[in-house]
Order: C-alpha cells, then structure tokens, then sequence
C-alpha cells in the first residue's frame, strides 16, 4: 500500500486530554505522521511539553483549554480551531477519569464524574467535532476506550460501565455520521504503563500476575498505540466505521500466558 495512505499532510487533529499519558503520545504520533494538532487540557498550563513536542516536529499546535463536563467550553474549543485552522479532520476523544472503589463504596459523586467525564463528555465532544466535519463532507472520530469496553474488573463499576458504553456509542455514531463521510471508530487499549501509572507497576508482585495474563507477556508502552492511532486517522481507514480495536497484548482473550505443557495436549 503507499505511503499516502498513511500521510495526514494538510490535516487537522484535535486531541483531548493531551496533557500527559496516551493523550500525549498519540498527539505527537499524529503530528509525526503530518496533522497539525489542536491539544486540550482543563488548564492550558499543563499544556506546555506537549506543545513544545509538537512544534520540535515541525507541525502547527494549538493548546486549548477544554472541560468536557462543560458543553460551553467544548463549544469554545471547537470554535477556536475553527477559528485557526479553518477545518477539523481527526477528533481524538481521549479525556477521560477513574476513582477506583469497590461496588459496594461508590458514591453517587464518584459514578458521576466518571460517567459524564467518559461518556457524556464524549459524546458532545463528538457531537461538536461532528457538527464541522460534516459541513466537509469527511471525518475521523477516534473514541478510546480500554478493554474494560469488552471485560468486566473489580473496583472499576463506573469505569467498566462507560467504557462498555464507548463501545456501543461509537456503534451508534457509525450510524448516524456515515452519511456525511465521517467515520467513527474505538481504540481500546489494554494494561498500559504511562507516567500517572508508575506507582502501579512497581508492585513487582502485581505486575508478575498482570504479565501472567497477557500473551504477549508485557504490558503495553504508550508508542504501541502510534500505529493504530495513525491508520484510523488515515485514509488507510475509509471503509471502517463502528469497529473497536483492542491493542491490548492478547489480555482480553482471557488466556494465562504460563499455561503448562500437559494442558495443551
């Protein structure tokens, strides 16, 4: 296949939640494939490394300041790319939150911030993004989610119960966008380690059980999501719509890596 298809020269990327983590990584994978990138946090402080990764690329950015709990700032925020870059062609739907409790101790604050962060915020996020695509004719909308979209984990209900929602909302977008060229598609990821998830993995314990179930044998790294990003940005993608893709080492297949010999015979 040729190159072209993978090239975003001349398009325009917004990105939520970029300040740090996968938000991060997949900004910058899109400006190293061509896309000038519009980057959101909810303080435009915590924007600057982003930023200066992106210009060191030699791509335009534009830092934005964006709550997705506030339908005027996403308004805000769409406007303003509309207002610099003159179109919007990739949405990155990546703000997102958890607060980690057990069932029985979540309060209603907590299940609300994190549904109508993950979920709602990603909808009208969406819905904005879509509202300039369509007057193009042509759009990439690129929910994340995580591979609780496809399986269930103690201590994450509210997070398990937007994530499962992701998956059947981009299924719905598919549907309702098609006609007007966009596409709308979910990137799962699996284990990942990033920065804000450090501590987590020093647990030499957890992690040796976390490895145990992933066939691949290691939790992900932010750059293993460049690829996928990329094409589902790309023309490459075209003729894909409603799908999730799970990047996530095999974890979701439900298989323990060390299975012994005489269980496979």
């Amino acid at each position: 296949m040729s190159q072209q298809f993978f090239d975003l020269s001349g398009q325009v990327a917004l990105v939520t939640g970029s300040s740090r983590g996968l938000g991060q990584y997949m900004a910058r994978a899109l400006a190293r494939a061509g896309a000038d990138i519009a980057i959101t946090s909810r303080s435009k402080d915590r924007l600057a490394e982003t930023e200066q990764n992106i210009l060191s690329l030699g791509r335009k950015v534009l830092p934005l300041e964006l709550d997705v709990l506030d339908t005027a700032s996403i308004r805000s925020a769409v406007g303003a790319i509309e207002s610099n870059f003159g179109q919007l062609d990739i949405l990155v739907n990546n703000a997102g939150c958890n607060i980690r409790r057990r069932a029985l101790e979540v309060t209603e604050e907590d299940w609300d911030m994190v549904v109508n962060t993950n979920l709602r915020g990603a909808f009208f996020v969406a819905q904005a993004a879509a509202q300039v695509m369509k007057m193009q004719n042509s759009g990439r909308v690129i929910n994340i989610g995580s591979v609780t979209c496809v399986a269930g984990y103690a201590g994450m209900g509210p997070y398990c119960a937007s994530r499962g929602g992701m998956k059947q909302l981009t299924m719905s977008l598919a549907h309702d966008w098609a006609e007007y060229g966009i596409t709308v598609n979910c990137l799962a990821p699996g284990w990942f380690k990033t920065e804000q998830s450090r501590m987590l993995y020093e647990d030499e314990t957890w992690l040796a059980m976390l490895k145990e179930r992933i066939p691949l044998g290691r939790p992900g790294n932010p750059d293993d999501l460049d690829g996928m990003v990329v094409f589902l940005a790309s023309e490459s993608s075209r003729y894909i719509t409603g799908q999730t893709y799970l990047v996530d080492g095999g974890v979701s297949i439900g298989a323990i890596r060390a299975m012994p010999q005489s269980e496979l015979a």
